[in-house]
């Protein structure tokens, strides 16, 4: 991830306000990447689609920043927020505009 990506105010406030736990977290989640048998990129999309479902649109343009710099094309983008559409109904829809303003920064 060598391009700037953005990243939320509040996980910006928990790097500053609580550096021992987020030192924690991200050594988890390191760990758990490590353990993924996904490539780089197919994780990435899951992870969107996920956040997408989840409703945590505040880590969308950090994640897809980081798909477009492992490869992902827009329109992966924009399936992998898709994807939930059956599952858990219209609320995915919600983070296509944030997902594609990320996507067509730069």
């Amino acid at each position: 991830m060598s391009e700037k990506l953005s990243v939320s105010n509040a996980f910006q406030t928990f790097m500053k306000e609580a550096p021992e736990h987020q030192e924690i977290w991200l050594d988890t989640v390191q760990k758990l990447g490590a353990a993924s048998k996904l490539d780089a990129k197919t994780e990435e999309l899951a992870y969107i689609a996920v956040l997408a479902s989840a409703r945590l649109e505040g880590g969308l343009p950090f994640h897809v920043k980081h798909a477009k710099s492992l490869g992902a094309t827009r329109d992966e983008i924009i399936s992998a927020i898709l994807v939930g559409l059956p599952a858990v109904g219209n609320i995915v829809i919600q983070a296509l505009p944030i997902a594609l303003n990320a996507f067509d920064s730069e």
